[in-house]
C-alpha cells in the first residue's frame, strides 16, 4: 500500500508530461521557414564552422567545479547533524576534506586552475 500513492504519483507525472507534450504539438503554430530554420545565436550572425576544439582545461576547470559543488552538497547534512555525530563524524568530515584538499593540491600542480 506504500508504493502505490508513488506509483500514482508517477504516473500523474508522466501522463502530465505527455499531455503537455501532446497538447503543444496539436496546439502550437508549426510554420517552419527560411528565416525560422536559419541558425541563431545571441543576436549575432553566424561565422565559419561550428565543430571548433575547445581547450580540454575548460573541461578540467568544469569537472573541478562540479566535484566541489558536489562535496559541499555533502557536507551540509553533515553539518546539519554535527551535534549527534560526535567525534567519529568529525574526524570522517576532516578525512573526506584531506582527501578533496590532496586532490586540489595535485590539480592546482598540474596546472588544471589554469584559465588560459
Amino acid at each position: 500500500m506504500n508504493y502505490f500513492f508513488v506509483l500514482l504519483f508517477v504516473g500523474l507525472a508522466a501522463f502530465f508530461v505527455a499531455a503537455g507534450l501532446g497538447a503543444s504539438r496539436l496546439l502550437a503554430p508549426h510554420n517552419p521557414g527560411r528565416v525560422k530554420n536559419k541558425i541563431y545565436e545571441c543576436g549575432e550572425i553566424p561565422v565559419g564552422n561550428a565543430w571548433v576544439q575547445f581547450n580540454v582545461g575548460y573541461y578540467l576547470f568544469g569537472l573541478l567545479f562540479l566535484v566541489f559543488d558536489v562535496e559541499a552538497a555533502f557536507l551540509y547534512p553533515w553539518a546539519v547533524s554535527f551535534r549527534k555525530v560526535g567525534l567519529a563524524g568529525f574526524v570522517e568530515a576532516g578525512i573526506f576534506i584531506l582527501i578533496l584538499l590532496i586532490g586540489l593540491m595535485y590539480a592546482w600542480r598540474k596546472g588544471a586552475l589554469e584559465w588560459v
